[in-house]
């Protein structure tokens, strides 16, 4: 009797070049893989994270998740599988609005598509790919905000798109950056920096309570009726 032998699947490896699709074959054949990016045909794959990453990702993707909770029609999510032109990022926390809303991504299958309004990135040091080859990526696709935070350095970097191109997006008099797509999105980037959330989510509520921010969830709403009539 012939003895059928299953396909073996080999994993994802750094380095390997790829397909996206045989990218995404070899990763759904192995879920132990947790984080792994495809940019440019090649495979990266994060080292093991710290604990100041992890508890810094975590308290980005809580500020924005308190954002998107007082902001109906926006959603946000850790680290999702992207479609993003021709390559297959990963970022940290993206923060998008939802199709019905007039976003410009949307869910397909069991990955996202599309361009997410913002995204946001941990990233050891300015020599990370994230501020080198990520950032021409993001840049590239037109995504229209970029914030990257610079463990080494204990620095924020907000990139906004200007006429196709990421310009830095300056604090104001009081060291508070102010999202240009997202009203009422306020960071006091020394308190993230230095783990203060009570801080950070008190200047965020600020935002949320200005008349801006009410503006754009009237905007938001009226985007959804909208295109419901249609």
């Amino acid at each position: 009797m012939a003895t059928v032998v299953g396909e073996r699947v080999p994993p994802l490896s750094p380095g390997d070049t790829l397909s996206r699709e045989e990218f995404l074959r070899r990763w759904e054949a192995h879920p132990e893989i947790k984080k792994a990016e495809l940019l440019g045909g090649i495979v990266y794959m994060p080292s093991p994270v710290t604990v100041v990453h992890g508890d810094t990702e975590g308290n980005v993707g809580g500020w924005l998740c308190v954002y998107m909770a007082a902001t109906p029609g926006t959603a946000s999510g850790h680290n999702t599988t992207s479609f993003l032109l021709d390559d297959t990022p990963q970022p940290d926390i993206n923060l998008r609005i939802l199709p019905d809303y007039g976003g410009t991504s949307w869910t397909e299958g069991k990955y996202l598509h599309g361009v997410p309004e913002h995204l946001s990135e941990i990233c050891r040091s300015s020599a990370s790919y994230d501020l080198h080859f990520k950032l021409d990526l993001y840049q590239t696709a037109k995504v229209r905000e970029y914030l990257a935070v610079l463990l080494y350095e204990q620095e924020i970097r907000w990139h906004v798109l200007v006429n196709g191109q990421y310009q830095l997006l300056d604090p104001d008099s009081d060291g508070i950056w102010r999202s240009p797509v997202f009203p009422g999105l306020w960071l006091d980037g020394k308190a993230l920096l230095s783990g203060n959330m009570q801080q950070v989510l008190a200047v965020l509520q600020r935002g949320i309570e200005t008349p801006e921010h009410e503006s754009f969830v009237a905007e938001l709403a009226s985007r959804k009726t909208a295109r419901s009539r249609a």
